[in-house]
């Protein structure tokens, strides 16, 4: 048999309805489903997660441990949040990076007249503030995946990387 199980914080509180966990903090709330699993159980004791399944098969061990840091990252999330750095460097022409609705505005990327665009995803917040840019919210997936559309959008092909080194790169996770 197989069980891990983490430890919930004060002012934190976790609903578990079968395979479905929802995690309510200061920040907000998040939810999960882990349809795909099948032979594990998730349950709630005191203040503690416990997942748990009968078989001691490697695959199932390895989903126990990835269900529990599914979960330790929804707790992470709620109570201190996560941003991720972003910086805009360029040596030929500015870029001017602007925010409108859910995507990103990159104009004037190595002189282009078109404007490069990625898309911010879930309830994740942008703000450019000079040469920097930051992208905060409560969901990990969210956030990381806003900041990775935004550095694939300036991401150079045709010329050389040692001489064209413009772009926005990430430079710092919280």
């Amino acid at each position: 048999m197989v069980e891990k199980s983490i430890e919930v914080p004060e002012g934190v509180s976790v609903e578990v309805d079968g395979k479905r966990v929802k995690v309510s903090g200061e920040k907000g709330s998040l939810e999960r489903t882990f349809k795909y699993v099948f032979d594990i159980k998730i349950r709630k004791e005191g203040n503690r997660i416990i997942v748990s399944s009968p078989s001691e098969r490697r695959k199932v061990k390895a989903m126990v441990g990835t269900i529990i840091a599914h979960i330790r990252n929804m707790i992470k999330g709620v109570t201190k949040g996560y941003k991720y750095r972003l910086r805009i460097v360029y040596k030929h022409f500015p870029i001017s990076v602007k925010v409108e609705g859910d995507k990103v505005l990159i104009h004037n990327f190595l002189g282009e007249r078109t404007v490069r665009v990625a898309k911010i995803v879930g309830d994740t917040k942008v703000d450019v503030k000079g040469k920097d840019i930051e992208v905060t919210g409560i969901n990990v997936e969210d956030v990381a995946q806003t900041a990775a559309n935004i550095e694939q959008a300036c991401r150079i092909t045709k010329y050389d990387r040692r001489v064209f080194v413009d772009g926005i790169f990430i430079v710092g996770k919280e």
